[in-house]
């Protein structure tokens, strides 16, 4: 290896800090998204629904079974003392979906406030990147401990941002565009067949693409670090005048 071929220190720091910055942004999403096990609990209670239905084609039997696992999963977080937000998101999504089909008596009903809720979140992404404010950065920059700071301290962070709500946006309006057609020419079953294989591939691009963006962007500004500094620096102003004062005495 000739000297020009040897890594030099400033590129085996560069070469760190961008895993250290993928590492990070990985972590942060797993966090706001749930993972794995916040998938779990998004796809199943529709799956136990469809399944249910395709065997009995009975909407009460269907929506209980669907309803009743969706609390089982709040329950077994909340046994385990785990965060139950994912969840909760869960068996309010359900709740709402067998409510509907209830009072409809159409069984496609139960997918349909989901559908909705997805299409207006498609659009929030959509306007909020055009209004300058980035739904995704309004997600993630808490967990990042940024908070707003990438809207005028950090471009590059809000450009990121940007392309990543795009992506969301983009994203949940193409799933739109095969599920609402299909509301209308579709029976039950197919719909929530087709509903269940579209719940997470979709949601993984727009993930995968997300750390992309982030990963490849600049580090994020930890506000709760500099204000932690700055009432570090505060307490110190004030002993040094403190101790100035005693002096002077």
């Amino acid at each position: 290896m000739t000297s020009l071929d040897k890594p030099t220190p400033d590129t085996d720091r560069t070469d760190q800090q961008e895993a250290d910055a993928k590492a990070v942004t990985e972590a942060a999403l797993f966090e706001a998204f749930g993972g794995i096990r916040g998938m779990v609990e998004t796809v199943l209670p529709g799956l136990l629904f469809v399944t249910i239905f395709t065997i009995n084609k009975d909407l009460h039997t269907s929506a209980i079974a669907a309803l009743a696992v969706s609390l089982l999963l709040v329950a077994v977080r909340l046994i385990r003392k785990d965060t139950v937000k994912h969840a909760f998101s869960g068996v309010f999504g359900v709740a709402f979906g067998v409510v509907f089909a209830m009072m409809t008596g159409n069984a496609k009903d139960f997918y349909l406030p989901g559908m909705i809720y997805t299409l207006g979140l498609a659009l929030a992404y959509i306007v909020t990147t055009i209004a300058g404010v980035p739904l995704i950065g309004l997600i993630l920059g808490p967990v990042f401990k940024e908070n707003l700071s990438w809207r005028t301290r950090n471009p590059g962070r809000k450009k990121a941002y940007a392309k990543a709500s795009w992506a969301w946006g983009l994203i949940l309006l193409a799933k739109c565009a095969i599920l609402f057609p299909l509301y209308w020419w579709a029976d039950t079953a197919q719909l929530g067949w087709v509903l269940v294989a579209l719940k997470i591939p979709p949601f993984l691009l727009a993930v995968y693409l997300t750390w992309v963006f982030l990963a490849k962007a600049p580090p994020p500004i930890d506000v709760f670090a500099e204000m932690e500094a700055e009432e570090q620096a505060e307490k110190a102003r004030k002993e040094e005048a403190a101790a100035a004062r005693n002096t002077e005495a």
